[in-house]
């Protein structure tokens, strides 16, 4: 099937319409849909027992999901896929590799990679990414004449991608508790957070970008300043996140400063909200949990990495079971899939307890889809309704992988039978970024990768 791409200029222009061959609609496959786009990008319509194509519509064959979004990434990661796979190592050893490719990024070099990793994650069928985003000066922590020049490339990278982005603006200025940043963290650091909130303040909203804030970690960012990064996040009513316990090592190194749990010192500093989102959340006590989920705070795991990193499983049953959205992200890209990523964290648990079926397939897709979107501050999207931006996702049902699904088990087959490589179509904020399995924009992705990855090594 070739889906054409239209001009959305004329105001006089109807709807566009899509008959989708099956379609997941949040709580099970509905077949023979239609549904129509607006000329701004947002479905006006979703209409079941449609048995043909109407007149004029483009023809989605397989199943069709919303857009995926992944809650968490950093772009300049994918720049170390397979490199540091050799020999042993921990997180920290892991860690001064990927030090070495931040000291090589520029504004032109990060935007070049950002920009392919973005079109490898819509032919993944990701609409929205939330780039948790430090690298901000140059080497030796000088400002670039455009002190935003390095978000301000990932920003016209996501546009040119064809997905939404959340700018997740972090704010890192130690490199440990008590401690100044390291040589490698001088570029990432804007001396204060009150410097940092000056900085950010001067980054805007685009139609494709919004932008949110982050802690790199409790660190990263001194006690007694982690309330300037909440209350600039609060005062926008934007997106938080935050790296928390992923590491032993750091939950000991607070016990130590502070005497309580990273999550205890982020609650006494006012950090935790339904706004929040803490990342990886994978060494909590049962104090933790219920801080966590008493105050609606999300859970962004990350279970490719996570594992890819020995970093260990996070209790992500026991956090939603307490309150605390899960969402899910690719963070250093060792893979790019979000399905895999959906049936890792149940794959991961049923190890854990060695027992199956923590979430039905249809809450883990809601994780990679609304519950995504909602972290990045997009509420209005990873749905498949009237009035919600019109992402859609196609992915076969005759690979290799997922011929011979049931297709009213559609959940079922994308999380636990489906991969990347499946998505065929898709179409984001109304617009057509990925046709039979080719990008519409980007074109070879694959080629883009090589050539800005060998940049920068």
């Amino acid at each position: 099937m070739t889906v054409e791409q239209t001009e959305r200029t004329d105001p006089t222009e109807r709807p566009r319409t899509y008959w989708l061959e099956h379609a997941w609609l949040g709580t099970h496959v509905e077949p023979d849909v239609a549904v129509d786009v607006t000329r701004d990008g947002r479905i006006a319509a979703v209409r079941t027992d449609v048995p043909a194509p109407p007149p004029g519509a483009t023809v989605l064959r397989g199943l069709t999901l919303p857009g995926l979004a992944n809650a968490h990434s950093h772009a300049f990661h994918r720049a170390l896929r397979s490199t540091v796979q050799v020999g042993s190592g921990t997180f920290w050893t892991w860690r001064e590799v990927m030090y070495g490719v931040a000291d090589r990024l520029t504004p032109d070099t990060y935007h070049a990679l950002a920009r392919a990793v973005y079109g490898e994650m819509a032919l993944a069928g990701i609409t929205a990414v939330g780039e948790f985003h430090y690298v901000h000066h140059a080497p030796g922590g000088t400002p670039y004449a455009d002190p935003n020049a390095m978000g301000e490339a990932l920003i016209a990278a996501a546009d040119e991608a064809g997905i939404r982005l959340t700018l997740l603006d972090t704010a890192y200025v130690s490199s440990g508790f008590g401690k100044a940043p390291d040589r490698h963290q001088l570029r990432f650091s804007d001396g204060t957070t009150e410097a940092w909130a000056e900085r950010a303040s001067l980054l805007k909203d685009r139609p494709h970008a919004r932008i949110g804030a982050a802690i790199h970690s409790v660190r990263a960012v001194p006690a007694d300043q982690l309330a300037t990064v909440a209350d600039w996040a609060l005062s926008r009513r934007v997106p938080l996140h935050v790296h928390l316990s992923e590491q032993t090592a750091e939950n000991d190194a607070c016990q130590a400063a502070h005497g309580c749990t990273p999550t205890q010192l982020l609650a006494e500093h006012g950090v935790l909200s339904a706004r929040t989102t803490g990342v990886h959340n994978t060494h909590l006590t049962d104090a933790d949990i219920a801080l966590l989920g008493g105050s609606s705070t999300g859970t962004c795991m990350c279970p490719t990495t996570e594992r890819d990193l020995a970093d260990g499983i996070g209790p992500a049953v026991a956090l939603q079971r307490a309150g605390s959205p899960l969402s899910l992200g690719s963070d250093s890209h060792a893979v790019i899939d979000l399905f895999e990523e959906a049936r890792a964290m149940e794959l991961n648990e049923r190890l854990r307890s060695r027992t199956r079926g923590h979430w039905t397939a249809a809450a883990l897709l809601r994780a990679a889809t609304a519950d995504g979107h909602a972290a990045l501050g997009w509420d209005d999207a990873g749905v498949i309704e009237a009035g919600a931006i019109a992402d859609l996702v196609t992915v076969t049902l005759d690979s290799v992988r997922t011929v011979g699904a049931l297709p009213r088990l559609g959940a079922e087959t994308a999380v636990f039978a489906a991969s990347a490589a499946d998505v065929t179509d898709v179409i984001a904020g109304g617009r057509v970024v990925v046709r039979d399995g080719e990008h519409a924009l980007l074109g070879d992705v694959a080629t883009a990768l090589s050539a800005a990855v060998a940049a920068l090594r």
